[in-house]
């Protein structure tokens, strides 16, 4: 398949893809297959993080591909274990030095942590100075709601040039999206297909999965596609960039397959309808430090 060229500019100018490969639960010794999978597919998007303890993979992959560093934007994310001026100062450091590569195209701050606001904000200021310093060419947020977002802004004078959020079609979040749109934030989706808590299927939060509705089964009986490619084609025709996850070599093929066919406007409706209210992810206000004790080893 030729590269994605389907990209949203960011608010500072940066063209960023769509379409990305997540790595959200891939092992180490499947993490450098699948995105080495991925960029020989055509993907130019991958996201990690420093919490998915998988950065080191990633960068190994990339160092694997023939594909040019300068053409593959990458992600990855501050764990909240490193949250306060100083402690994201060298977060950053841990991520860059496990990437191995020549620089991140957007680095994110993991989690909001309401409960720790102070520390969250630090990280904040810390990353301004990063972009600041061009150590990353973009940064942003994920998990973040309006008020927070609102607040972190009074508090910094600094706007976000993305928050990844949960959003699928059981979970449309379109008062955040308004946000967003409002103050040129990008928005982008993990877990877009239907959610994180769908990888566990006996945990508690589980939630149905729009891949099993009928309106979404009769779209890709339609289309000739299969449900996984016509919610992600619905991501891509609202502006979303989308990062689903996959290790499965078919699988990572079949969800970048999206480019050759077009949602009507009634279609697109459809699916906009199916929104529950209802998160499949955690709360982000329930995440903080107590409650996630994950620390990040060097």
């Amino acid at each position: 398949m030729t590269s994605n060229t389907q990209k949203t500019t960011l608010s500072n100018g940066i063209d960023m893809p769509l379409l990305g490969l997540g790595v959200y639960r891939s092992s180490p010794e499947d993490t450098v297959q699948a995105v080495s999978t991925a960029l020989a597919t055509g993907y130019r998007l991958i996201d990690t993080a420093a919490a998915y303890r998988n950065e080191e993979q990633v960068g190994e992959a990339m160092r694997q591909s023939t594909v040019d560093r300068a053409d593959v934007f990458v992600i990855t994310k501050l764990w909240i274990s490193d949250y306060g001026y100083d402690e994201t100062l060298r977060g950053f450091d841990r991520s860059m030095r496990k990437l191995g590569l020549n620089g991140i195209d957007l680095y994110l701050l993991h989690q909001p942590m309401p409960n720790e606001w102070e520390r969250t904000v630090a990280s904040w200021k810390a990353l301004a100075r990063v972009f600041d310093e061009g150590r990353t060419r973009a940064v942003g947020v994920s998990n973040f709601n309006s008020e927070l977002l609102a607040d972190l802004i009074d508090r910094t004078g600094f706007v976000p040039h993305v928050n990844q959020v949960e959003l699928h079609p059981f979970f449309t979040q379109e008062d955040l999206r308004a946000t967003h749109q409002r103050l040129r934030i990008a928005t982008q989706a993990w877990s877009p297909i239907g959610g994180v808590m769908r990888y566990v299927s006996d945990h508690p939060e589980a939630a149905p999965s729009p891949l099993s509705h009928t309106a979404v089964a009769d779209l890709a009986e339609k289309h000739g596609k299969t449900p996984a490619q016509i919610i992600l084609r619905w991501h891509l025709q609202h502006g979303f960039s989308a990062i689903p996850k996959s290790v499965r070599a078919a699988r990572i093929t079949e969800n970048f397959d999206v480019f050759d066919f077009v949602l009507s406007v009634d279609e697109m409706a459809a699916i906009d309808a199916l929104d529950t209210g209802v998160r499949s992810g955690p709360n982000p206000d329930d995440v903080d430090t107590k409650t996630y004790p994950l620390r990040i080893e060097d």
